[in-house]
Parts: C-alpha cells; structure tokens; sequence
C-alpha cells in the first residue's frame, strides 16, 4: 500500500493514475494497434509464417510500430520487470481469440537461454501462457524446448545476426499426435519461430504447429 502511493502507477502513453491492474487508461487503449486476426482465417501473421514453416493457423494481438504502444507494453514487460503484464495481454487475448473447432492440444512457451532467465529473473510468456492455458484449458509445458545459445536480444540485434540463431533450440521429448501452439513475444523476421517449428517437426511425429504472439512487427 506504502509503495503504490509513493510509486503509483502510471498510464504508459499518457502518464495518467490508473489501476496498480492495468497497463493504459481505457482511452490510450484506443491507441493500441490490435491485429483483428481470425485465428482459423488467413491473416497477416499465418501468410508471413508459412513462407519459412509449414503454420496450421496463426493469430497476434497486436502490430508492432516503431515508437508506438504496443512495443512500450513489450519492452516494459520484458525490460522492465513487469512480469504482470503478461497477464493483462492474456485477458486481451482471450477477449479476442477463438480457436472455434481447431484448439490446440498443447502450449509451448519459446523458452530463454538460462544465463538470460538468471539476468531477467522471469520468462516475460510464463504467466501470459498460464493464463492462457487455464481459461481455455490447454496444457502448458514450459520444458518442452530448451534455449542451446546465449545471444542478445532480439531487439538488439542486427538484421544479419537474427538470422544466425539456427540450431539454438532442443526439443527436449518427442510429440506424437499433438496440435501444438508456439507462444512468442514479437514476430520480427520469422527466425525464432521457423527453427522452433522445424526443430519440433523434424523430431516428432505426426504433429501440427500453430503460432500465437503478442504482437507482430509490420
């Protein structure tokens, strides 16, 4: 009680009180890119995706711009040590996102190699991904994939050093007749997300992939 009157928090477009709860005012929201995505439909995010692996479905929250909201949200989550945010994205997805007749059987996180895990203290998708795996019931396994190579992070990166990040993941058991939807953070270049995919097809049988982000770069 102390530290949210000495440290209230703050609307992060316009500096407004708001709610210890929330991210923006309910105006600023108004601001948030939201993608409009169809989870079974074509869509921006499902076209870019099945040009680098083959994506059953593909659905993100948001658009990622330069200077605007939506990567505020991101960079605070990750950045900032504001692991709750993840569960006020989950709440907007699911006021978005209907799996219909085609939910997935399994979440899997991309996970953080452990030297970053140690440095961040928290997985920025551990508890969007828990929420999401307790209102649609869907099981979660945050050990499916482990992080091989330590990098820097994607934001950080160059063009041509998010394109050297093959082989840096391990599936960690074999998946056999699962529908399983990869969560991410960002969808920039597709890389993260290809060799995940190619990883788990590669070394499981019989298994579809679906991608959920929070936001995808356009």
């Amino acid at each position: 009680m102390i530290l949210d009157f000495l440290f209230p928090n703050r609307c992060l477009d316009c500096n407004q009180l708001i709610d210890k709860d929330e991210i923006v005012c309910e105006i600023c929201k108004d601001n948030i890119h939201f993608s409009n995505h169809q989870f079974c439909d074509s869509n921006g995010l499902k076209e870019k995706a099945s040009l680098l692996f083959p994506v059953e479905n593909a659905f993100s929250l948001m658009l990622y711009e330069k200077e605007s909201l939506a990567q505020k949200i991101i960079q605070q989550l990750k950045y900032n040590h504001r692991e709750k945010l993840g569960k006020i994205l989950a709440e907007w997805t699911i006021e978005k996102l209907n799996f219909e007749n085609q939910k997935p059987d399994l979440i899997a996180p991309v996970p953080l190699h452990p030297k970053k895990l140690k440095q961040r203290g928290y997985n920025q998708l551990h508890i969007f991904g828990n929420e999401l795996s307790r209102h649609y019931q869907i099981p979660i396994n945050h050990q499916l994939l482990k992080r091989t190579k330590h990098s820097k992070a994607q934001a950080k990166k160059g063009q041509s050093e998010r394109l050297k990040t093959k082989n840096a993941y391990q599936l960690t058991e074999k998946i056999c007749d699962k529908h399983i939807l990869l969560i991410d953070d960002v969808y920039t270049t597709g890389n993260t997300s290809s060799n995940i995919a190619w990883e788990i097809l590669q070394n499981s049988e019989n298994v579809k992939i679906s991608l959920l982000v929070m936001a995808m770069d356009v």
